[in-house]
């Protein structure tokens, strides 16, 4: 039988100890490149989907930005409010400040509360919105309380606003607060300061209805807030009102493109604020009268 020369070398190859070499493969032909299925299976690989749109889904709704009052200068809105009632026909007696000897008239008396920023004070608070009511005689309406707002939507505007509170102030105007004589009033001068304007409030008498409050209803109350004296002796309690410590985030959320919803809840809180000061102040005159000496 027969051996081929190349079996032959093979076989003295593996005599000698030597490895026998293999044929080589027989590449296999290139399979043609399929892309729509290869980019299948990427899609699939990072769980990414085309989806097709879906003409059953509502549009979005347009961002509210709506602010309230009118714009009286770039960036300052102004919002007033007229609420009937009956004026004080005499002269306020200020002995539950501890004035015995002082009396105001009802008309010079000016309820101010400001919504801020921040409550540490110091040249990087500002106040955004300054709320004032006062009564008034309305040649329109008639007498009632006077609800005026002041609101900047740009911080461009803080000069504007405090020129315009300033000129709602009189030489005889009597400010009134909640502890606006420890908070509001230094911060209002501060901003004044800084914007290089003339302080209109450094020579005005200044009633805070704090303290007296304190004095007269301290242990009787849990505690002596604006809204415990609205629900204990007033009998005020407010719907869907807007906590004041939420003010700053409401406001710089507008301020960076966000909706006006709850700017203008803010600017509800601030409204009852002033309203209820003037409320205060004659139930407090009133429960000094009657109380004996």
């Amino acid at each position: 039988m027969s051996v081929s020369a190349e079996k032959l070398r093979m076989l003295q190859r593996q005599a000698r100890g030597a490895p026998a070499a293999m044929p080589a493969p027989t590449p296999a032909p290139a399979a043609a490149p399929d892309t729509q299925h290869s980019l299948e299976q990427l899609r699939r690989l990072l769980g990414v989907r085309e989806r097709a749109p879906n003409a059953w889904a509502a549009p979005r709704a347009p961002l509210d930005r709506e602010l309230p009052g009118e714009e009286i200068a770039p960036g300052l809105r102004l919002i007033q409010q007229h609420l009937p009632c009956e004026l004080p026909t005499q002269a306020l007696s200020l002995a539950f400040a501890k004035r015995a000897e002082d009396r105001v008239d009802p008309r010079r008396l000016l309820f101010f509360d400001t919504e801020t920023t921040g409550l540490a004070g110091g040249t990087g608070t500002r106040a955004f919105m300054i709320g004032a009511a006062d009564w008034h005689r309305d040649p329109l309406h008639g007498d009632g309380l006077r609800v005026r707002q002041l609101l900047i939507a740009s911080l461009a505007a803080e000069p504007a606003m405090l020129q315009a509170f300033a000129q709602w102030l009189r030489p005889d105007t009597v400010l009134s607060s909640y502890n606006g004589r420890c908070y509001d009033a230094p911060l209002l001068k501060t901003r004044y300061r800084l914007a290089r304007l003339e302080d209109p409030l450094q020579a005005l008498d200044h009633v805070d209805l704090l303290f007296p409050t304190r004095r007269r209803y301290r242990g009787t109350w849990e505690n002596c807030r604006l809204a415990t004296v609205e629900r204990e002796l007033l009998r005020i309690v407010r719907e869907d009102d807007l906590p004041g410590s939420q003010a700053p985030a409401a406001w710089l959320h507008y301020l960076r493109g966000g909706g006006a919803g709850l700017l203008r809840r803010v600017v509800a809180h601030n409204h009852q604020d002033v309203v209820t000061l003037a409320r205060l102040l004659q139930r407090l005159v009133e429960a000094e009268a009657a109380t004996p000496h």
